[in-house]
């Protein structure tokens, strides 16, 4: 894309262009012809079927390694976490390219095509292993053994293709839709905070048009079919994604330097000049004009950045104000990101042990049909999908009527309502694990963990429902609060710190999974994560999130209350 300066679009200004924005071929874009939700369609397009996508391998990725690839329960969910916070946390590096380099536009086309690289190639690793093993037979029924490594090796390298790929696509999609709409536009400023609500709603349409249709395929029909349609549908997406090239806006890059060097500075010459007496940074803020107001009294040790210790004011050995505050805008989402990891640890659940827990209860609708136990999990996205329509046109006009906000409420107050319902979820969840353990003594089915528990799979519909009302309000939030809180250069990395929340997230789970599984495992004794899930105790690490989430709470709230939004609101 031919994104350049301003200076050399050869199109004068309209009334209604967009500033810092041009159009594919390079010129000044109208803003009665770019941008916008017309734009931002084809955009969620291919968000819904990249989620399809994902969520055709994450959402039933631990049957599949506890069944053809003959895993353990505890070690197919440490590695289902593993690569879940590797896809998480490869955002960095995906957004620090696009923001830096290729451009946001660029970064989503090359990352599409590596993810339906990735995709092809698993989709080939099943059909190895299907063929390879008794001439051909259903990979759904037999094991991985030694005589097949190629087909193992090809499988995880497919699949952490995909991780790579998702790494470049996720962070820059987002930011690249919200760029259509204009903050300085009062209409377009309401549109793009609706812009968050909607874009996690189709999100959650294309992870419930998975459950439904996809994990039934892979359990009842082909693992082969069921990576092979994920391919297709992100192939679809790419074709619709390119179909919009000439209605975008492009943001402007401009001749400065790159944030990461600005900011990166910052904190060289702030350690540098750590010794400089207070006297001498107090002369320089007030030489500089800068206002004693909260904000700056935050992070003041930055502020040594703003002196050189031979009096040089040459550029790259001083900050500019502008630099310290872009620092500091950084920096203040520090307490707010480690705040929320215990939410993230508890996100990561729903996959894994939930999932294998879903397996033992009775699942039957119909005499013959059986709800796929990965299935269960459409239940968030249908609860995500049934709320955020509620929340953006009931929720938020009656909360702006009553605040005076544009949202409603804040992005923290909105992030810690997610954490409190996320918290009363694993409530929920060990109360209900604490039966299905009870029912199986009753029946005398705790050394057939292959016979099914006579209890429904419906008691798990209410953790799986408030898992979903949580993710309305904090997982939405956060994005919006990652995206807005950090400088305009860095919103691929801000919805990439995000995302590194549930990477880091997803490795803590695998590590307290590995933890409680050696402590509780030794000495020939049932762990909490035992394959007979009926001689396991799920129920003891659910009180152990829950108790975890409250402490995650606390913490957030006391970090909330005292963060300052980059144009000046509280909590």
């Amino acid at each position: 894309m031919p994104i350049s300066n301003l200076s050399a679009a050869q199109t004068p200004l309209l009334d209604d262009t967009v500033d810092v924005c041009l159009d594919y071929s390079g010129r000044p874009v109208r803003r009665s012809n770019s941008g916008g939700w017309r734009s931002a369609s084809f955009i969620i397009a291919v968000e819904i079927s990249e989620r399809f996508a994902y969520y055709g391998i994450a959402s039933n990725l631990i049957t599949y390694l506890t069944g053809p690839l003959g895993e353990s329960t505890a070690t197919a969910a440490a590695q289902v976490n593993a690569w879940s916070g590797a896809a998480s946390l490869l955002p960095l590096l995906g957004a620090f390219l696009a923001d830096s380099f290729l451009g946001r536009y660029r970064t989503i086309i090359l990352a599409s095509l590596l993810y339906i690289l990735g995709l092809g190639l698993l989709t080939l690793s099943a059909t190895f292993l299907s063929v390879s093993i008794y001439g051909g037979q259903n990979a759904d029924n037999v094991t991985l053994n030694s005589s097949l490594p190629f087909q193992g090796i090809l499988f995880f390298f497919s699949l952490y293709l995909v991780a790579f790929a998702l790494g470049g696509h996720k962070p820059c999609v987002q930011a690249f839709g919200a760029d259509q709409f204009d903050t300085q536009d009062p209409e377009e400023c309401k549109a793009k905070s609706s812009f968050f609500n909607w874009w996690y709603f189709g999100m959650c349409a294309g992870t419930l048009t998975t459950l439904w249709i996809l994990n039934y395929i892979q359990d009842n029909l082909s693992w082969v079919l069921g990576f092979a349609i994920p391919c297709i549908v992100m192939t679809v997406g790419l074709g619709i994604f390119v179909l919009g090239t000439t209605t975008y806006r492009y943001s402007v890059k401009g001749d400065e330097e790159s944030p990461f060097v600005r900011i990166g500075r910052v904190f060289v010459l702030a350690v540098r000049n750590w010794k400089t007496s207070t006297s001498a940074l107090a002369a320089e803020e007030e030489a500089r004009g800068i206002l004693p107001n909260e904000s700056s009294k935050k992070f003041k040790f930055l502020n040594k950045a703003l002196l050189s210790p031979d009096g040089s004011k040459e550029q790259g050995k001083v900050s500019s104000i502008r630099e310290v505050e872009e620092a500091k805008a950084v920096i203040r989402l520090a307490p707010i990101w480690a705040t929320s990891l215990i939410y993230a640890v508890v996100f990561a659940q729903s996959s894994t042990f939930f999932t294998k827990q879903g397996a033992t209860m009775d699942r039957s609708i119909t005499t013959g049909f059986e709800i796929p136990a990965a299935s269960l999990q459409s239940f968030v996205s249908l609860s995500i999908v049934l709320f955020i329509p509620i929340y953006d046109r009931i929720f938020v006009p009656l909360a702006r009527a009553l605040t005076g906000r544009p949202a409603g409420i804040t992005m923290l107050q909105r992030i810690g309502t997610g954490m409190v319902l996320s918290a009363i979820s694993m409530v929920v969840a060990a109360l209900v694990e604490m039966q299905r353990l009870k029912t199986a003594q009753e029946y005398g089915l705790i050394d057939q963990p292959k016979v099914t528990v006579p209890m429904s799979v419906w008691w798990l519909v209410p953790q799986y429902v408030l898992y979903g009302l949580s993710d309305v309000f904090t997982m939405v939030g956060l994005q919006e609060f990652f995206y807005d809180q950090v400088p305009n250069e860095l919103r691929s990395v801000g919805l990439a710190l995000y995302l590194s929340v549930f990477g880091v997230g997803s490795f803590s789970s695998s590590f307290l999974i590995s933890a409680i599984e050696n402590v509780t495992g030794g000495d020939d004794r049932d762990s909490w994560f035992a394959n007979n899930l009926n001689r396991a105790h799920l129920d003891y690490f659910y009180w152990l999130l829950a108790a975890l989430s409250a402490m995650g709470l606390a913490l957030y709230l006391y970090s909330a209350k005292s963060y300052i939004y980059v144009r000046g609101s509280r909590f």
